[in-house]
């Protein structure tokens, strides 16, 4: 059985042992060594990666106790010299750790028990079972990084069933032999087999980053060390652009936000209003200039929504067909007012649309749809302006 030494010291970053198995299984090749400091994953924490021999370490799990390493190629020789990824390993411990403290400070806090851990690559999570509001938040932001600065010890020990009954643990442990414990010196003790800082001191701080509501209690979202640091700097350098961009400090930028966001209100307010009295000569136009009941015209460059809106001027008050293209939304609208059953739009739509690849539908009144090129859309606009000709 491989002598875990993730359990002895966290801070082991290279070794020499022995190749004790080796294995070909489905996803690749597998060795067990008598000595490993390589983490497997469990308990929310991932696995270690590194190099044994110098060749990549691409996964490690446990089986039945014994950890296997999940290796590109086997090493030939029995003796290795092996290396942990120490930048990946110790930001696990940094948040490992924090997690801890995070879920001691919530209970004592908030009364809200943790249900989950899980630590990815961009964030780690807690799911605590109770609803937390931002007051609670910042306390216990607070007092987390309180106790991190503390710099309180960190050790590990091993108990039996009955030691670890008379322990105030959080919760019982399933396991009833080989019990490690973790005690975070003056906050709380802990079943647990992760890999863990020596003082709260090197999680160096937590931050809280959002929470969402989740079945039965809140998810947090948090960093921790390095992690935290790196997600700082990203803020802060998107937080300096925007103020150079709108040329006024951090603590301005709320309000002019509020400014430009008013200043938007207001513009499209004023185009509105520009564009109907627009469409309303122009609708005056296109009438004027039809020839029997139909309008048909192709635009350049018209949105979607300007069609219809240009299209229900058309037919609020006057019977007849309106068709309408853009090129360069390769979209189609046709709307009617008052005309018989076969000028449905929207059925009209539904079964032609196919043999032009095109997608969309409305109603009886008004239907509209966009096509995968400019061309398609022209090719029904013709085709339907083709079928009105023989109405």
């Amino acid at each position: 059985m491989t002598q875990k030494l993730y359990y002895d010291s966290a801070y082991t970053r290279d070794w020499h042992t022995q190749i004790t198995g080796r294995a070909d299984k489905e996803d690749g090749k597998y060795i067990t060594l008598a000595e490993t400091a390589f983490y497997p994953h469990g308990g929310g924490q991932p696995c270690d990666l590194g190099r044994i021999g110098g060749i990549a370490v691409l996964d490690v799990n446990i089986e039945d106790g014994e950890v296997w390493h999940k290796v590109d190629q086997a090493p030939e020789q029995k003796e290795v010299h092996c290396e942990i990824d120490w930048e990946r390993r110790f930001d696990h411990m940094q948040h490992h750790t924090g997690q801890h403290l995070l879920s001691a400070i919530t209970l004592k806090l908030a009364d809200a028990m943790t249900l989950s851990f899980h630590l990815g690559t961009e964030y780690a999570t807690i799911d605590v079972a109770a609803e937390l509001g931002a007051d609670q938040l910042t306390a216990i932001e607070q007092e987390v990084n309180r106790q991190i600065y503390r710099n309180a010890r960190i050790s590990s020990s091993w108990v039996t069933a009955e030691e670890a009954a008379r322990l105030p643990l959080v919760k019982q442990p399933t396991v009833t032999e080989d019990i490690r414990i973790v005690e975070m010196e003056g906050v709380e003790y802990n079943a647990c087999g992760g890999t863990h800082v020596a003082a709260t001191g090197e999680i160096g701080i937590l931050k809280v980053l959002k929470t969402e509501k989740v079945k039965g209690g809140t998810r947090i979202y948090f960093k921790c060390g390095f992690r935290a640091l790196n997600e700082f700097t990203a803020a802060q350098q998107v937080l300096n652009g925007i103020s150079v961009k709108l040329k006024t400090s951090r603590e301005e930028l709320l309000d002019r936000i509020d400014k430009m966001e008013t200043d938007q209100k207001q513009l499209l307010s004023e185009l509105s209003t520009v564009k109907s009295t627009n469409d309303t000569y122009y609708a005056q136009e296109l009438l004027s200039a039809r020839e029997g009941l139909v309008i048909a015209q192709v635009f350049e460059d018209k949105s979607l929504k300007d069609m219809q809106s240009l299209a229900t001027k058309l037919t609020e008050d006057h019977e007849g067909i309106v068709l309408f293209a853009s090129i360069s939304e390769a979209k189609v609208v046709l709307a009617q007012n008052g005309q018989p059953p076969e000028w449905s739009c929207g059925p009209f739509f539904k079964g032609n649309l196919g043999a032009y690849q095109g997608k969309g539908g409305g109603s009886d009144r008004m239907a509209q749809a966009g096509f995968a090129s400019s061309e398609d859309a022209l090719a029904f606009y013709e085709f339907t302006k083709d079928q009105l000709g023989h109405h």
